[in-house]
């Protein structure tokens, strides 16, 4: 089957593209920016892709459309698929009827964490050497001598066993999914993962973001519920314990059991956001062993004998977060505790988490995917302790739509209080005053002076360039390809 993808070079429908060339299908696409590293893994894989999304595109007519969740009417492609009649579906239509439909589905839903938490949960099952399938919203970053590992993980996406077993005992093969409650297609506005009816959900946390679909918290917390509804009473429901807005979530209807985690330090006391409980309020705990969360231990309840360690490169409260809960979806599976915290101790992360992409004269240079005021306090709370000897920079893009709408502008500044020295940068046509926001708050709270704003990419580079010094680590925050400037800085600061 001819299928033809719009809006090919998302992190999801590109690793869509990539399971659909692994079913047999010939697969092309189009987008209206191509760009690596999603083109480059689609090109490699023998995916035709065409820069914009014009008529001729859809001719000789394909069997089938995946429509990507940025078309819209009034386009001329989408007018010419539905006066022609063209089959269309949604990525996560496509994707439910193609693959799920016959899998355990172990599906990563939150604000925060999904692509970390679904990479580390598909690592572990390879890893325990479960044949595991998953689809992740971004590029994991392999460092091992395992061949089997480096060319999983070679790609955004992998098909996996549909059965596993042998042929006396076969069950259905495992499926991880970041399970993104964004909307599926202009013709369906459900949550994507409403299509995926998971039988292991994993809840990582739940606030207001997506304010272009999404009128308030409320209404995201119906489509999670809508989830809920379609997890079988024999499957299994993952979530950080006290978390309020979760549990408002199942306050209205589960019938799953669940198991609840909690990230506790060494006087018992829980570093999640909860409301004081002990931390034999949880199922399943990690207990740091450095501040940093380099190193924690993690343990279940239910069984004495399931402790280990995790020692890793990874650092950041919400990375143990993250962990803990993959941890507990893994041994819901049958993978022990000891062999996952190996997993993760030999866990590399992926790009644009806190990926180191250079470091001159003693500068590094760190890309984060941060885009909301919680994942930017928590992406910095974790350098901050990593890189305690060293001067933080942070240089922040507020990109997301959500951003641009200015629903989050008063807790911005907030946000960046831990960075040594903030840099924000406001994009021409921004409908609030983003330099106005933060200077307002700047003149109230004295320990957010270091924040400055800046209206170009270029500006942002000169200042870094000639007042950044050895010892000092620049964390770059965007959730776009914020116009070129890591490379740009990089090459600046090794031309200083």
């Amino acid at each position: 089957m001819h299928i033809h993808i719009l809006g090919i070079c998302g992190t999801f429908m590109g690793s869509l593209a990539l399971l659909a060339r692994a079913l047999g299908h010939t697969v092309t696409g189009s987008d209206a920016n191509v760009y690596p590293p999603m083109s480059t893994q689609l090109e490699h894989a023998g995916v035709t892709i065409e820069e914009g999304y014009r008529i001729e595109h859809l001719q000789p007519a394909p069997d089938l459309v995946v429509v990507g969740n940025a078309m819209k009417r009034g386009m001329d492609v989408i007018e010419y698929m539905l006066d022609t009649g063209l089959r269309y579906t949604s990525g996560p239509q496509f994707l439910s009827e193609q693959v799920l439909q016959s899998r355990h589905v172990i599906a990563v839903a939150g604000t925060h964490g999904k692509t970390t938490t679904t990479t580390m949960l598909a690592w572990i099952l390879h890893y325990a050497g479960i044949d595991a399938g998953f689809l992740i919203g971004g590029v994991p970053l392999v460092d091992t001598t395992d061949e089997h590992l480096q060319q999983v993980f070679a790609h955004s996406s992998y098909l996996g066993a549909e059965k596993t077993g042998n042929d006396s005992s076969e069950k259905m093969g495992y499926f991880v999914i970041e399970a993104d409650e964004y909307d599926s297609a202009f013709f369906d506005k459900r949550s994507k993962f409403v299509h995926y009816r998971p039988r292991t959900a994993i809840l990582n946390n739940l606030e207001f973001d997506h304010a272009d679909i999404f009128a308030d918290l409320n209404a995201i917390q119906t489509q999670f519920h809508h989830m809920v509804r379609m997890i079988p009473s024999t499957g299994k429901i993952i979530m950080p314990a006290a978390t309020i807005s979760l549990e408002d979530t199942l306050a209205k209807g589960v019938w799953t059991p669940i198991w609840r985690t909690a990230v506790i330090d060494k006087e018992a006391t829980s570093a999640t956001e909860n409301d004081g409980k002990s931390k034999n309020s949880s199922d399943w705990q990690a207990e740091l062993i450095s501040e940093d969360g380099g190193q924690f231990t993690v343990s279940f309840s239910a069984d004495k004998e399931a402790t280990a360690v995790v020692d890793w490169s990874m650092s950041g409260i919400h990375n143990v977060n993250n962990a803990l809960v993959a941890v507990a979806a893994a041994y819901d599976v049958g993978v022990s505790v000891k062999t996952a915290c190996a997993a993760l101790s030999a866990f590399a992360g992926i790009k644009r988490r806190m990926e180191l992409i250079g470091d001159v004269n003693d500068v590094l240079v760190f890309d984060d995917f941060a885009h909301h005021p919680t994942a930017i306090t928590t992406t910095l709370d974790g350098a901050k302790k990593k890189l305690a000897n060293r001067r933080i920079w942070a240089i922040i893009e507020p990109r997301s739509n959500t951003m641009k709408m200015g629903v989050h502008q008063d807790s911005l500044a907030e946000s960046a209080a831990l960075a040594d020295h903030t840099l924000w940068y406001e994009p021409t046509g921004l409908e609030w005053g983003l330099k106005e926001v933060i200077e307002r708050a700047s003149s109230t709270n004295a320990n957010l002076g270091n924040q400055q704003v800046l209206s170009s990419v270029d500006a942002i580079i000169d200042h870094i360039s000639t007042q950044a010094k050895a010892g000092d680590a620049i964390v770059i925050m965007s959730n776009g390809g914020f116009e070129g400037i890591h490379q740009r800085l990089l090459t600046a600061l090794r031309n200083q």
